[in-house]
């Protein structure tokens, strides 16, 4: 066990809320058993401490009065062998709200507590059955939004950036033991041919840590997506691209300006890549003040967005709204569209990029869906490639632990080519595995444990 907890047996849905054909109730802990058999009467009248392990058991919920709740399944789950490495008992019961409520009620009354945030996952960490990144990989499981963020999160669950942070961590640790063992035996000197090894073994952990970091961004991206922000003057096709990606009718299309007043997103999917795609109002002079706030809403979205569709309408000349999106691009990762190539053309591609000094201009129809496939191409080269089987950095917590074990290498380096003493390059490479253990989980303060459990729902 990492670290200590008051040992409670703990309960709660494990479901998502709603009406549903199944609803779970999760016991966790010494006497789930125990809480399990004072609610639940088998269909057999054994009680539930007698049943075998990992089985599951067709009966009753029944309240302290004796009157059935639900009719419900019990799954026996004994330690270790368990989620959470505890004793565990899942009721299965219908998924209506109030049952639920009440067999949770009753699990409660029957001596357990209501779990915490993330806490069967927590205890599942404590109690050794996965490490911190596997542990965070469980939310990226439950909120991937698409089929892509979705292997790579079953990936960290299974161990993929557990196993190359260990990997890295032996090969340092090898290294800071041969130097340590050189310290404490001195008679066998640690020679410059053992030395220049250390060397070239801490040179090759940080190739693979920098490695590591360069995926920080698309790691960031599969899971949150990447902010896209589409834009452009009233009636250009703005709502019609964004539902164009979601493929559905997700925004109103009209030939009336001023339709969209506020922001509308939607995650979508571009080559697994989610793109969190934000239809913003038309950028105009508008005297409607409800109107005006969805303007400088768009206006704030394109200055934080990370990629922009600018849209403008092929078949309109150029105005001075037009003229007030060109000022939101320069410097910007921008794509720009020329729309409505179904219609006569007024205003051509070759007068955009001159104006823009833009390489390229993607002519699209998003009536007839012409264009829309380099549209997609384009998206995926700005978003650039993404090895989907490689370890990714999760956030800013993870990246900074390893950016600081690289500094303690290349730290170490440097005072091995400054030959002050073999014991500094020990202290720098012990600190860089700190780093890497408190990545893993290993060696964490509670209060970064509670910080990240506290991210997750109730039920997990």
């Amino acid at each position: 066990m990492r670290n200590g907890f008051d040992g409670d047996t703990i309960s709660a849905i494990a479901t998502a809320a709603g009406a549903a054909g199944v609803g779970i109730i999760r016991i966790s802990g010494a006497e789930a058993l125990d809480v399990a058999d004072k609610i639940f009467c088998a269909a057999d009248g054994k009680p539930i401490a007698q049943a075998e392990d990992r089985r599951i058991i067709f009966g009753r919920v029944k309240n302290f009065s004796g009157e059935t709740v639900d009719e419900a399944i019990a799954l026996i789950m004994r330690a270790p062998k368990s989620y959470t490495r505890e004793n565990v008992v899942e009721l299965q019961c219908h998924g209506g709200n109030v049952v639920l409520r009440e067999v949770l009620r009753l699990t409660l009354a029957a001596g357990a507590r209501p779990a915490e945030k993330g806490e069967f996952t927590k205890r599942a960490f404590l109690n050794g059955r996965i490490d911190l990144t596997q542990a965070q990989a469980v939310l990226d499981v439950i909120q991937a939004k698409t089929s892509a963020a979705l292997h790579v999160a079953q990936n960290q669950l299974a161990g993929k950036t557990s196993k190359t942070v260990r990997e890295i961590r032996q090969a340092i640790l090898n290294s800071a033991a041969h130097i340590e063992a050189t310290i404490d035996f001195p008679e066998d000197d640690l020679d410059d041919v053992t030395l220049a090894a250390v060397d070239e073994n801490i040179a090759a952990q940080i190739v693979k840590l920098e490695a590591f970091l360069k995926n920080q961004s698309a790691g960031r991206i599969l899971r949150e997506g990447l902010e896209t922000a589409i834009i452009g003057k009233p009636n250009v096709g703005k709502s019609s691209l964004l539902n164009f990606f979601a493929k559905t009718e997700r925004a109103i299309v009209t030939d009336i300006p001023g339709t969209t007043r506020d922001s509308i997103e939607e995650f979508v999917n571009v080559g697994g890549v989610p793109l969190k795609i934000i239809d913003t109002a038309g950028i105009r002079n508008s005297g409607d003040a409800v109107e005006q706030i969805g303007i400088a809403r768009a206006r704030d979205c394109a200055q934080r967005a990370e990629l922009i569709l600018a849209l403008f309408d092929g078949s309109r000349p150029l105005d001075a709204e037009d003229e007030e999106i060109f000022k939101l691009l320069p410097n910007r990762n921008a794509l720009i569209l020329l729309t409505k190539t179904d219609l006569p053309p007024v205003t051509t591609a070759e007068q955009i990029a001159k104006k823009m000094s833009a390489a390229q201009v993607i002519e699209v129809s998003l009536k007839s869906g012409a264009g829309t496939d380099k549209l997609l191409s384009a998206i995926g080269e700005r978003v650039g490639a993404i090895d989907f089987e490689m370890s990714f950095v999760r956030d800013e917590r993870e990246a900074n632990l390893l950016r600081q074990a690289v500094k303690h290498l290349r730290e170490a380096q440097e005072t091995i080519r400054l030959g002050v003493g073999i014991d500094f390059v020990s202290i720098d490479l012990r600190a860089a595995l700190e780093c890497l253990s408190e990545l893993t989980g290993e060696a964490v303060g509670e209060d970064v444990i509670n910080e990240i459990f506290s991210k997750f729902c109730v039920g997990k």
